[in-house]
This record gives C-alpha cells, structure tokens and sequence, in this order.
C-alpha cells in the first residue's frame, strides 16, 4: 500500500458534500490520501498535532475545506511547511464569500493557496495537488495531461443550440 500523500481535511462533518468532491479527484488518479474532521473551533489541540505531524508523515500537500469563520486552512498553514490548498466551502447565510475573504487574507508568511468556492474549488484543489506530485512522478505526469486532452475533446465536442432569429 502506497503512503498517504494528500491529506483532505474539514472544520465539520457538513463540509463532506463540498470536499468529497477533491477525495473523487484524488481516487481518480489513484493518489493516496486521508480525509477527516479536524475543526480549528471545536477541536483545536487535534487540528495542531494534525498539522505538526503532516511533514514527518510524509504528506506533500493538505487540502483545507472550511466554511464560515474559515480558520482551520491558515491555523494549518500557521503549524507546518507542508503546502496547504484551501477551498471555501459555502455557507449558509454568505454563500461562502466568507470563507473565501477569510481564507485569502492570510498575513505575510503563512501561505495559503486558495481556490473558488464550492465543489469547483474542492475539484480544482485536488487537480493542483496532482500537478504537485507529478512533478516528481512521470506516470502521474501522463495522467494528468491525458485528463486535461479529456477535457479538451469534451469541450471541443459539445454542441450549442442554434440562435434563433
């Protein structure tokens, strides 16, 4: 069995309908990954030791979902070197722009890449920790530009309907 690379984690349970969505991607390419609940609010001495250990477990990128206050990408990003991609998960009452501003306003040293709200960012985060991997790997390499060529034959085929007059 492959060592886990990407871990995926989230503040809350609720986060799942938006970050399975970067766990498909992941499957997809056959990356090795975790996912779990490590909330900066409600467990906070987990979500520390979570971050701290990423490195020496060997993780190559966390993926950080969170909605509302969003804190739990940059306390993650605050405890490790271990790049942390963040996606807004939407909420409630602000849709997640929220959780977008919390996410990009990170100070001066603490790195967050962020990406769009909802389940095209989770998707999209997922695609960007490929890319990071394949840097080091030629085979995965191959995937990755075989799923982009996909998506280009998709595009390419799809038909609009004609204007009418």
């Amino acid at each position: 069995m492959k060592s886990i690379q990407i871990g995926v984690v989230m503040g809350s349970s609720s986060d799942w309908d938006t970050m399975q969505h970067a766990v498909a991607i992941l499957e997809q390419f056959g990356i090795a990954h975790e996912a779990r609940v490590v909330s900066a609010h409600r467990m906070p001495d987990d979500m520390f030791r979570y971050a701290e250990a990423a490195a020496g477990r060997g993780l190559k990128a966390i993926i950080a979902g969170a909605g509302g206050a969003a804190h739990l990408p940059g306390m993650i990003a605050a405890k490790t070197t271990v790049p942390v991609l963040g996606v807004p998960v939407a909420s409630r009452h602000l849709q997640g722009v929220d959780s977008l501003h919390s996410i990009v306003q990170m100070p001066k040293g603490v790195p967050v890449a962020t990406f769009a709200i909802g389940t095209a960012g989770a998707a999209n985060a997922a695609l960007f920790a490929v890319a990071l991997l394949a840097n080091e790997d030629p085979a995965l390499r191959e995937k990755l530009e075989a799923f982009r060529e996909e998506q280009t034959s998709a595009a390419r085929a799809m038909t609009l309907p004609p204007v009418s007059a």
